[in-house]
């Protein structure tokens, strides 16, 4: 059974961000560039203390507290203008979309551990982001994703043709 839920303090966003350094990080491959003073072995940036940090948990049979096998961030419309921006605006130009801001939330650093690949933590996460926007009257979202250039970067040319053909992109 999983349950997903709202990071309420530092330590449950620790969880999530030592989740996506083992993902990113070592999984993936990914050179992260944390601020300085972060803890070794967490996936760290300026844009995590802005952020509401969604966790899903394998729960425990006992009662006890699992792990966190998979998690979200999202920045708000307010939080993007407290820190001046979204995480994408730094890879993008997203001037085009400033008439959505208003009702915009950013995902970002989306990640499930290895072992519960299976489809349900996914599922819990679309869930809960789900009633979060209706909870909070947002209706779009954006971010960004990596995709890997393993394969010489045919999948990443594929799927940029459908994007540019299909949707604001």
């Amino acid at each position: 059974k999983l349950e997903a839920v709202w990071a309420r303090d530092e330590s449950e966003v620790r969880e999530a961000q030592r989740l996506r350094y083992l993902v990113f990080a070592e999984e993936m491959g990914a050179r992260l560039s944390p601020p300085k003073g972060a803890p070794a072995g967490h996936d760290i940036d300026v844009f995590d203390a802005c952020c509401e940090h969604l966790l899903v948990r394998a729960t425990c049979e006992d009662g006890g507290r699992s792990p966190v096998v998979g998690t979200y961030r999202v920045l708000t419309p307010a939080a993007a203008r407290r820190i001046g921006g979204l995480y994408s605006d730094t890879e993008f130009d997203l001037i085009r979309l400033r008439g959505l801001r208003p009702r915009m939330v950013e995902l970002g650093r989306a990640c499930v551990h290895p072992a519960h690949r299976s489809g349900g933590v996914i599922l819990a996460l679309w869930g809960a982001l789900a009633e979060f926007m209706v909870r909070n009257g947002l209706d779009t979202m954006v971010g960004c994703a990596s995709i890997s250039m393993r394969d010489g970067g045919h999948v990443a040319a594929s799927l940029w043709q459908q994007l540019r053909r299909n949707h604001l992109a």
